[in-house]
């Protein structure tokens, strides 16, 4: 089946009651009926962060704002009828509900919109992501063909959006990385790509079918050959570049999803590059208060010195 691509973002909001707000997929969606949480696929060049408050106002009438982000994850849907099996990463953040009304979606992907009890969703016919987030049983999603479905539906519109080759979405994983003695590990950007010569956040793009902090270890040993352990997870954001240049000259409409993970390497060693020609040039552990004297990337200034 064909591989595709798709990141989206998701908020769990809780009323004075402690009940969860879901909406239910409707007839126009690729599984009619079923439970989810309030969120769906980000426009190209969304922040996440705001992408989650269009899809809670859009889907539930109601406005909120992120108050917590929850977890970064990657699933998989297969949908043989399509030939399509797609790679969905998932932001998942916690949100507060501060103004609007209760309404459903007009003509949407969701239908209704509802306030449920912990003690009901084990009676709603949850769909497999959304009983993940919320600690109930879940099996692996394959959707058949709905009776209904819209046939012009989120899965082909992803795929209109990834056949223009001038425009690119990527989700990239990066990490804070330390040492026993508070060392930061950084990446230099080779000669060619966005960014060249400044001083990165390990990190980059995750493959399809792998998990952010999976793919984040995966690149800090292919960039520096150290051996991390994720702690935690800061931040979700992201950054559009509609006249970027590719490594091969050619201009892309560049959009980047990024997740920002804290990584520990306990036994730290010489960093060395072992990917051959790719975006990483070298790569060195730096004490703090050398920092400011560097060529940093807006993402590393913006994490290691908290300035934009």
């Amino acid at each position: 089946m064909e591989k595709r691509r798709r990141i989206g973002a998701y908020g769990i909001a809780r009323d004075d009651q402690g009940r969860i707000l879901l909406v239910r997929s409707s007839e126009l969606s690729n599984n009619p009926g079923k439970w989810v949480l309030p969120g769906g696929g980000l426009d190209h060049g969304e922040d996440p962060n705001l992408g989650v408050v269009r899809e809670f106002r859009e889907e539930t009438g109601l406005d909120v704002r992120p108050v917590g982000l929850r977890e970064v994850s990657a699933d998989r849907v297969e949908f043989p009828w399509r030939g399509v099996v797609l790679h969905h990463d998932r932001i998942i953040f916690d949100v507060e509900i501060v103004g609007g009304s209760l309404i459903g979606e007009n003509n949407g992907t969701t239908d209704l919109p509802a306030w449920v009890s912990e003690g009901e969703l084990a009676m709603l016919d949850l769909n497999p992501f959304a009983a993940r987030v919320l600690g109930l049983p879940h099996a692996h999603e394959r959707i058949e063909r709905p009776e209904r479905a819209d046939e012009a539906g989120e899965v082909a519109s992803d795929g209109r959006a990834l056949a223009d080759v001038k425009r690119v979405t990527r989700f990239g994983a990066y990490g804070v990385v330390t040492d026993p003695s508070g060392r930061v590990l950084l990446s230099l950007i080779s000669a060619g790509y966005p960014g060249a010569g400044a001083w990165h956040l390990p990190g980059g793009g995750t493959d399809w079918g792998e998990q952010p902090a999976e793919g984040l270890l995966r690149e800090i040993y292919e960039e520096s050959e150290q051996i991390g352990v994720v702690k935690g997870l800061r931040r979700v954001g992201a950054r559009h570049n509609p006249a970027a240049m590719g490594p091969e000259g050619e201009p892309l409409d560049w959009y980047t999803v990024r997740a920002v993970f804290d990584v520990y390497v306990p036994e730290p060693g010489v960093p060395r590059v072992t990917e051959a020609a790719g975006s990483t040039a070298d790569a060195r552990w730096f004490a703090r208060g050398s920092l400011p004297d560097l060529n940093l990337t807006d993402l590393a200034r913006h994490e290691l010195l908290h300035t934009d």
